[in-house]
């Protein structure tokens, strides 16, 4: 590898397997046609690269921060079309929003400009929302990088405009089995019930310490993840009007404002856009300080308040060089390294300028502004020092012991990476088709998927995070006489002297994958849209974002997969005319052991949604409220076990994932909603509880309830609207057909509740009963299910009870 000497390093010299050779020593993972485009631009200005220089294109130009996959050209093929897309995100998530957007003028703030999406609140205040993903680091050091994938989403939102408050944290994770034998791990892989509990206690210890409840979230379970967990970490923020727009101007100071700078985090972007191995560097996972955070967090928000500051943004990937280089993207700016305040001395000038280290951000200071705005970081305990200044010379200039390090074309910086062209080949899983009926007593499938990790209670999870701190919680993650059944979604309430409110909730199954990509996007979004409406949020009022984690998009059928997921959220999203706000993609989710092991993970899609509610006291749970209350079945079910949980007790996949008819569905969630409304106390209501359907279908979903009422219910699901394919009675029971509610009625309430309903398909199946028992009859009129609520419940709780 040629060495770098007093005059860079010299590119020039070094052939395509030599350059390349450079990428993947310095951990740069920068293709051929990225390295020579460095290596032409710098021939052009007669010089050679400092290593500074290569090291702030290649975070710049990183998968990570670049997205460059889903900005690519793709030449798509299937065995029904050929067609060249031009961006992924472009085509079909910003696109979605764009033909949505004239219809929801009042609702988008601010939509993929900034460092979360916004949307309208109230007169006073908008609200944001941001998830981000932290696999890699949490596959490498569980503890540490969920703790600082927490802290990385939280300064997301504190950096969204002028600074939004944080009012709610979420979190989804996928991992494999925790009882997974060693011997079936590859080499080098952490156990994933190491992985698990690391990545719990650190996305715990970083919400608790900051004051910050954790309100929302899932955990999925597939062996697939055992090279590679999946760690989504998302927070809600309040902020004032107005606030939104944010720039930086020459002249003004650049602060750094926070923690001190180390050597922890360093090539954090550009190992995070590969694949891993064995030998991906530990020290990329940044160590976190939530107390650190706290006090930073307080500090911006006072002098947000003063407006001291003209624009902020997070140290996130790439640290300063990210942070500067964003904000200076249209000026330029000139930075003092040895400004920079580090917890040690012996780094190097591009360690100082690309470290990750935690709890730092930048703003830009109008100079007249500084005093104060040093005073209020000093009251709070906050470090605060000028390290530069922007400026108007378009270039990125960084000095290090009076020697200018760098000195980049900002141009260049941000717009000089080569477009990349990409094949996508879709070849359409087949599986074989089991018949199941009669294979299994229903009674006994219902207790076997109550059991699956998929399924069964996350409480020893869940009563680790504090989703009571700041006292908004109206709707919490369990719900119920004992506090243990699965809320849909969470409702926060931000302002406690107001009873507008905002719902949380989510949809990931990463199971419908093996089937088709395309309709499990459509799922997650079906989802993420049903279960916020299912306890009480408006469907018009809903926005979502969306969260990719996928393997290697090298591989044409990975690719492939990629795009008709993307396809459906576009399809999907303008169908329910759910706007995306905000996302994210982690892409190279693979692990290589060097043994010939090689685990790539289930191409995994979180949808989240967020919507305002006007009034929380109109809430909606999904416990069982009163005995002899009527039972209806919403929507229609079909014979789609496609990719099910009852498939999965027959270790068999199947060909018919769930489908999704968003016009039909959107009809049925505006007339759910006006019935949910009708009634201002709990006695006047026609809606007492609703629960949405989903993992484990209609058995599971009736059982939850009852867990929430400690009561039972009889039922006849032969009354049931089915879909054309003739169904058994396992096929009704467990089907997770999209689109599909449980609802409590209040009882004499039935013909108006009929009424509000009318033109969507519904079904009366039965009762709420004293007795808390759970009694099924069939298609015959014969008892299929006849089970205790308490041992259905033991089952449900039994699995992840450690």
């Amino acid at each position: 590898m040629q060495q770098q000497g007093p005059d860079g390093i010299n590119l020039q010299k070094l052939g395509d397997i030599e350059i390349l050779d450079l990428s993947r020593k310095m951990i740069l993972s920068l293709d051929l046609n990225e390295m020579n485009a460095i290596k032409s631009h710098f021939a052009g200005l007669g010089r050679n690269p400092t290593d500074a220089e290569l090291e702030t294109i290649a975070q710049t130009w990183s998968e990570h921060c670049k997205h460059k996959v889903f900005n690519c050209t793709i030449d798509f093929e299937s065995p029904t079309e050929k067609e060249t897309i031009q961006g992924l995100f472009k085509t079909y998530i910003a696109g979605a929003t764009e033909k949505i957007s004239k219809k929801k003028k009042g609702m988008l703030v601010s939509v993929f400009t900034d460092n979360a999406g916004v949307i309208a609140f109230n007169k006073k205040y908008d609200i944001c929302m941001k998830v981000e993903t932290h696999n890699h680091p949490s596959a490498l050091e569980p503890y540490g990088g969920a703790n600082t994938g927490l802290g990385g989403v939280i300064r997301d939102v504190l950096g969204c405009g002028l600074g939004a408050k944080p009012i709610a944290n979420t979190d989804v994770f996928c991992f494999a089995e925790p009882w997974i034998e060693n011997s079936k791990l590859p080499k080098g892989v952490l156990h994933p019930k190491r992985i698990f509990k690391g990545v719990r206690a650190g996305v715990r210890d970083y919400g608790n310490r900051m004051g910050i409840p954790t309100v929302n979230g899932a955990i999925i379970f597939d062996r697939r993840y055992a090279g590679n967990p999946v760690v989504y970490c998302g927070t809600v923020g309040l902020l004032p009007k107005g606030m939104h727009r944010k720039k930086a101007s020459p002249k003004e100071l650049i602060v750094a404002v926070g923690a001190r700078t180390g050597k922890d985090g360093l090539h954090g972007a550009t190992f995070s856009s590969v694949g891993l191995e064995q030998s991906s560097p530990v020290s990329a996972v940044q160590i976190g300080n939530a107390i650190e955070e706290r006090k930073l967090m307080d500090a911006l928000l006072r002098c947000r308040d003063e407006r001291l500051y003209t624009c902020i943004t997070d140290c996130g990937a790439g640290g300063f060089s990210s942070a500067v280089g964003e904000m200076g993207k249209d000026i330029g700016a000139k930075v003092e390294l040895d400004n920079a305040p580090l917890k040690y001395k012996g780094l190097k000038p591009w360690e100082i300028w690309l470290s990750e280290s935690q709890e730092r951000m930048v703003i830009s200071v109008p100079r007249k502004n500084l005093k104060k705005l040093m005073e209020i970081c000093a009251l709070e305990d906050v470090e605060a020092t000028v390290i530069g200044e922007f400026t108007k010379t378009g270039r990125l200039e960084v000095m290090h012991k009076g020697i200018k390090v760098i000195d980049i074309d900002m141009k260049f910086l941000h717009n000089g990476v080569p477009k990349q062209r990409r094949t996508a080949k879709y070849v359409k899983p087949i599986y074989s088709e089991p018949h199941t009926n009669g294979m299994i007593e229903c009674s006994n499938a219902l207790h076997e998927i109550l059991k699956m990790p998929n399924v069964a209670s996350k409480e020893s999870t869940v009563r680790q995070y504090d989703h009571e701190v700041q006292g908004g919680a109206v709707l919490k993650p369990f719900v119920g006489i004992d506090m243990d059944a699965p809320g849909d979604a969470a409702i926060v309430r931000p302002l406690l002297d107001s009873n507008e409110a905002v719902v949380i909730a989510n949809g990931i199954n990463s199971m419908y994958g093996d089937v088709s990509s395309y309709w499990m996007a459509a799922s997650c979004i079906d989802e993420a849209i049903r279960n916020a409406v299912a306890v009480g949020a408006d469907p018009s009022k809903i926005a979502l974002l969306d969260n990719f984690s996928w393997g290697n998009p090298d591989k044409p059928i990975k690719l492939a997969e990629l795009v008709l997921a993307c396809r459906a959220c576009h399809d999907f999203a303008v169908e329910f005319e759910t706007p995306f706000i905000s996302g994210k993609d982690s892409l190279y989710n693979e692990f290589d052991s060097g043994d010939g092991r090689h685990i790539s993970i289930p191409g995994t899609l979180l949808i989240s949604s967020i919507a305002p509610m006007e009034d929380c006291r109109k809430k909606i749970s999904m416990d069982l409220k009163e005995a002899g209350n009527s039972i209806y079945v919403l929507g229609k079910t079909f014979n789609e076990l496609g990719g099910s949980h009852y498939l999965r007790i027959f270790g068999s996949i199947g060909n018919r994932a769930p489908k999704l008819n968003a016009a039909t569905a959107k009809k049925m969630y505006s007339a759910l909603h006006r019935a949910m409304m009708k009634g201002n106390k709990n006695s006047e209501r026609i809606v007492r509880s609703c629960h949405d359907c989903s993992e484990g279908g209609i058995a599971v979903a009736v059982a939850e309830m009852c867990f929430g009422g400690n009561m039972g219910m009889d039922i006849d699901i032969s009354k049931i609207q089915q879909g054309d394919l003739a169904m058994g009675d396992d096929a009704l029971l467990f089907s997770e057909s999209n689109s599909r509610f449980i609802v409590e009625v209040a009882a004499g309430r039935e013909v108006e509740f009929e009424k509000f309903m009318k033109g969507c398909d519904f079904a009366p199946i039965g009762k709420a009963s004293k007795e808390p028992v759970l009694s099924i009859r069939g298609a015959d009129e014969k008892t299929i299910i006849r089970e205790k609520v308490a041992d259905l419940k033991n089952s449900w709780k039994g699995t992840l009870n450690w």
